[in-house]
């Protein structure tokens, strides 16, 4: 039996109706071995419940990237070429060389036919190991993190700013370096084979490394006039002198809120406050030299601008006379790297499946509708499950096969979902093939044709020219797991019917056919990426919930729901937790649907980390004794009594308080979801007491700094209710 109830104080006091909090907070780091099962060690990881900060009471605000000139942005920058007599060679490396083979780097920045091509961009990532050396004016984000938490001691250490570092994660590793390269070719009929190839890099740890390509075309122009040391370290320094110190720094359920809002004004407060900040700053250090602050405030409130989206924030590179504007994403999604469109990978691979449909070989993991499996759940059943897939773009320009790369884990992922990025392989070529074979689940993107005919080297193969993707004759069938033996065993009716519905077309067992025809129009209705992006967050959301209900049927516990015993006890009147069906029969339908990719992704790589995240989510929350989630979709999705859903009126009413509470339950109420409108049905509840409970609720969320602007998007009808049940309290 897998057991996840974490440890918690079973003599809370009462303080009116809130539970009493501890003040501080304690979180332990254990080691984990390369398969962890046991329950043991997400217990011992929980945090104690933090302080609870009250409505007011600003703490000084952090910046994610402090403005210190020891933590630089770029850490390494690289220049290849291609010799007709040597090949691909490393011609400078700065500030210092990277250990490891600078051939194999140099093929990489170099990729096939790229003399063919005025121009080509690749990415890949390093892994960046013990014995690499350091940068000397950039230390390890280890260091940079003691270093911005060393400058925050005159803060408020609350639990909104503890659970604000990243937590290590042993499954993950050291983060990555990330590599943005650039190939220019420039024709020359004076040299071998007419042509000049050169390639330049920068290595970085931010994965937003798409806004420094504008400075990577100005640079490798520069440096086909200047080929000398001098030009990359002129660009080194420009890329590190960017300034983002004025870049709140968000909690865990504030970047939550910003990704899933189309409010461009969300959190503007934040960025103002750290304005505020730093000519607050500047006037004291004025005023400590001895002349006029007067002139220092002008000169800062000129300089310093509120962003137009608080999406993003903008900076400006200043690179050989040239200010180049940039605009870095407030709250990055995880597994978000560089640029690409997910909307352009969709329609890449459904446009043919659409016209003409052809059916896949069954794989119990992989074809989770039948034969006729849409390409795209095809795809991300593949990168949940962990297989070897190969983007294939002969004759395509390799950024091209990277961005679709990128965007499948991002796609797979969610923004919930990690441990793809770093298995992934943007591009590579042929003679990385044995190296290739080594990586389990690796997703890689590739322009040479000798892949498609070659199915050892691949579980899928998606064909970017045709849109088509193929399943290998070669791929390992899964074998029976206990867990599905168990579910069968409960379940055997439910079982027989949904394996008795895959080959077919007509038959839509897991529903995601109905959602990718969703997805479908809201592509053609012009709704954006920001949208799309949505939907599969939500669709991700709901498989991982999924999961953990199978895991509790099955199992007895869920190492995904941390926190389930606590949410049964019913307080503030409100039991219950996990994932809200509209009755059994759908619930069992949902869960033998799905039971051959659930058991499929347990034992991935992105599950055990899915594992840990959700142990730091746990911590961020304020509320843990709630299903907020869970009330929440009874009042979406079932059809509740008066007195049920009085119940969860009343509960939101008495445990949501605190600014951090509001923040909890607008993590629960995005856009997506209908907003604030399921919780404003409590101002028509036929009990005055639910009445005037919700306008109170809706009050405090109304002057929540993010709360605001989801209280501006009620109706005028639900507004109307709301100030009628005001008038009635005076």
């Amino acid at each position: 039996m897998i057991s996840t109830t974490p440890s918690t104080d079973k003599d809370l006091l009462k303080a009116g109706s809130r539970p009493r909090r501890p003040s501080q907070t304690s979180v332990l780091t254990l080691p984990v071995s390369s398969k962890p099962s046991s329950s043991s060690m997400y217990q011992s990881a929980i945090s104690l419940q933090p302080g609870a900060r009250r409505n007011g009471g600003h703490h000084k605000l952090r910046s994610q990237y402090p403005n210190d000139p020891n933590i630089g942005h770029v850490e390494f920058i690289l220049v290849a070429t291609f010799d007709i007599d040597r090949g691909s060679m490393m011609e400078h490396q700065f500030p210092a060389p990277i250990s490891g083979d600078e051939t194999m780097l140099a093929e990489l920045m170099l990729p096939d036919q790229v003399h063919s091509r005025a121009q080509d961009w690749t990415i890949f990532f390093l892994h960046k190991e013990g014995n690499m050396p350091e940068e000397p004016n950039t230390p390890s984000k280890d260091s940079a993190h003691a270093n911005a938490e060393g400058a925050d001691d005159d803060e408020d250490a609350s639990a909104s700013e503890a659970e604000e570092d990243d937590l290590d994660d042993p499954f993950e590793g050291p983060p990555l370096i990330y590599v943005l390269n650039h190939v220019n070719t420039k024709h020359d009929t004076s040299v071998q084979r007419g042509a000049v190839v050169k390639a330049m890099a920068i290595c970085t740890r931010h994965s937003f490394l798409d806004i420094f390509k504008p400075i990577l075309v100005l640079a490798i122009e520069e440096y086909f006039k200047s080929p000398t040391i001098e030009t990359l370290e002129m660009l080194y320094d420009s890329l590190n002198s960017m300034d983002l110190s004025l870049m709140p720094r968000l909690s865990l359920l504030e970047r939550i809120i910003l990704q899933a809002s189309n409010s461009d004004r969300l959190f503007i407060e934040k960025f103002q406050r750290m304005i505020e900040q730093r000519q607050a700053e500047d006037a004291e250090a004025t005023e400590e030299d001895g002349t006029k602050p007067g002139g220092l405030h002008k000169a800062a409130s000129m300089k310093h601008d509120l962003p137009r989206d608080t999406h993003e924030f903008q900076a400006r590179i200043n690179f050989n006379n040239h200010s180049v504007p940039v605009k870095i994403p407030t709250a990055r999604s995880t597994e978000t790297v560089g640029n690409f469109s997910i909307i352009k990978l969709i329609q890449t691979f459904s446009a043919p499946h659409a016209t003409s449909p052809q059916p896949f070989a069954l794989h119990p993991h992989l074809t989770t509708g039948g034969a006729y499996t849409p390409p795209i759940i095809v795809l991300v059943n593949a990168v949940l499950t962990q297989k070897r897939i190969i983007f294939l773009g002969h004759g395509r320009p390799s950024e091209e096969v990277a961005e679709a790369v990128l965007a499948a884990c991002a796609l797979a992922s969610g923004g919930v979902l990690r441990g793809f990025t770093r298995h992934a392989f943007p591009y590579t070529d042929l003679t990385k093939v044995d190296d290739l074979q080594k990586v389990p689940g690796f997703i890689a993107g590739v322009t040479n044709p000798i892949f498609a005919s070659t199915p050892r080297w691949w579980d899928l193969l998606c064909d970017i020219p045709s849109g088509r993707m193929k399943i290998s004759n070669l791929i390992e069938q899964p074998q029976i797991t206990d867990g599905q033996l168990a579910f069968q065993q409960q379940n055997p009716t439910t079982m027989t019917a949904t394996s008795g519905s895959q080959s077919g077309p007509a038959h839509d067992i897991t529903g995601d056919a109905a959602f990718m025809e969703s997805v479908q129009r809201n592509i053609l209705s012009r709704h954006g990426e920001g949208a799309i992006r949505s939907m599969w967050r939500d669709w991700v959301v709901r498989l991982t919930r999924i999961a953990a209900a199978f895991e509790e049927i099955v199992y007895g516990a869920s190492a995904l729901y941390i926190g389930g015993d606590q949410a049964d006890v019913g307080d503030y009147g409100l039991k219950g937790h996990g994932y809200v069906w509209r009755d059994d029969a759908s619930r069992l339908k949902d869960l033998a649907a799905n039971v051959s990719r659930i058991e499929g992704w347990r034992n991935t790589r992105s599950y055990y980390s899915f594992k840990q995240d959700l142990i730091h989510l746990y911590n961020s929350r304020p509320i843990r004794n709630v299903d907020l989630d869970h009330h929440h979709d009874r009042l979406r999705t079932q059809k509740l009594t008066q007195d049920q859903s009085a119940a969860i009126f009343l509960g939101f009413g008495a445990a949501i308080q605190t600014d951090n509470e509001i923040c909890q339950l607008l993590t629960v109420t995005s856009e997506s979801h209908g907003g604030l409108w399921y919780i404003s049905l409590g101002l028509l509840h036929p009990r005055k007491d639910v009445r005037q409970q919700t306008a109170q609720l809706l009050s405090r969320i109304s002057r929540h700094e993010a709360g605001k602007h989801s209280w501006a998007g009620l109706s005028g009808f639900s507004k109307f209710a709301f100030y009628r049940i005001q008038r009635e309290m005076i």
